[in-house]
């Protein structure tokens, strides 16, 4: 059975959501590599959407920025023009979020007037808004980190905000490619399903040692590929007590672990697509794209290492993330459909 003009309709709007999502965590990776994240010291959902409008306003906030670790430790010497640039990052990125809102928001309801979201089906797309609202929370109790004493949010906040972003990001587009696709019986093998399914939490995994890289800036150490500073695993990868706390805290092995998933990735991915292209033709297209998308994020990781996280490379490595997470997630998705 073909799929309705109504799913259609809902699908690409699920789209547009995710196309909003991954444009907001692209101007939220340079807000962080800018280091413009703790700009903004109060979080107002709704009057905080206005920019400051006088001079006035702006010497006002600029007040405010001065009494926060951040200005006191680092940024000291810094000029209310130095403090614009900063404040815009965050601005937009806080901005692009509450743009999400509405761009969900308002055609959630006209879908649900006219019939479009029914039942089971709308209260789980109402769970895609909630879940967003957690997501906008979760970036104001990260900024509160780097508020306090040390000017740097905590590498656990930063990781569940970006985790956060990518489960809505595939919720969406996971839901989408199902109102696109008839539903008929499974395709191809089910060790090729099963491989699948871990390889998308693999992923997702990958994402979250990239953010605790990214909170306790793991990248601007170890620039050297494919060893680190000479070792495969340095000396000092477990220097700090109790042990499993080096998973989170210590540079060498918070990077090695970012590396070692990303080496079982360049294994397992083309080995998912070549199954995949050979078990269901109609999949061989997100397949192609997965592998070759692979090749681009690996080379942008490698560089972004050896050239110590220039800003247009971080960001760039950070959104090709969602990319590849969103190609798995279509292949996966069209491997099941016949």
């Amino acid at each position: 059975m073909t799929t309705s003009n109504q799913q259609r309709a809902v699908a690409w709007w699920l789209f547009a959501c995710c196309a909003m999502v991954f444009i907001t965590m692209v101007v939220g990776g340079v807000t962080r590599l800018t280091h413009s994240g703790l700009s903004i010291v109060e979080w107002k959902p709704l009057i905080g959407a206005l920019p400051p409008l006088s001079e006035a306003h702006w010497l006002e906030l600029f007040a405010k920025y001065q009494q926060t670790p951040e200005f006191q430790k680092v940024n000291h010497d810094m000029t209310l023009d130095g403090f614009k640039f900063i404040f815009w990052w965050e601005w937009a990125h806080r901005l692009s979020g509450r743009f999400i809102g509405v761009v969900f928001l308002l055609p959630y309801l006209y879908f649900l007037a006219r019939g479009y979201l029914k039942g089971a089906l709308a209260g789980k797309v109402f769970g895609f808004f909630v879940l967003g609202g957690l997501q906008g929370a979760m970036g104001w109790y990260m900024v509160k980190s780097g508020l306090v004493d040390d000017p740097r949010v905590s590498q656990y906040r930063l990781a569940a905000h970006l985790g956060l972003a990518f489960i809505l990001f595939g919720l969406m587009f996971w839901t989408g490619l199902g109102m696109l696709q008839s539903r008929s019986a499974t395709a191809g093998e089910p060790a090729t399903r099963r491989l699948g399914n871990v390889l998308v939490p693999l992923v997702f995994v990958m994402v979250l040692s990239g953010a605790l890289v990214a909170g306790i800036r793991a990248g601007l150490a170890y620039n050297t590929f494919p060893l680190m500073n000479g070792h495969f695993l340095p000396p000092e990868s477990f220097v700090v007590e109790p042990w499993w706390l080096n998973f989170f805290t210590n540079m060498a092995l918070v990077q090695f672990d970012h590396r070692l998933i990303a080496w079982a990735l360049m294994g397992l991915i083309p080995w998912l697509a070549w199954r995949i292209a050979q078990e269901n033709p109609a999949a061989r297209t997100p397949a192609l794209l997965l592998v070759l998308w692979l090749a681009v994020q690996v080379t942008l990781g490698i560089a972004t290492l050896l050239l110590q996280v220039p800003v247009a490379l971080g960001a760039a490595h950070q959104a090709g993330a969602m990319v590849l997470f969103g190609l798995l997630l279509w292949a996966v998705h069209a491997h099941r459909r016949a």
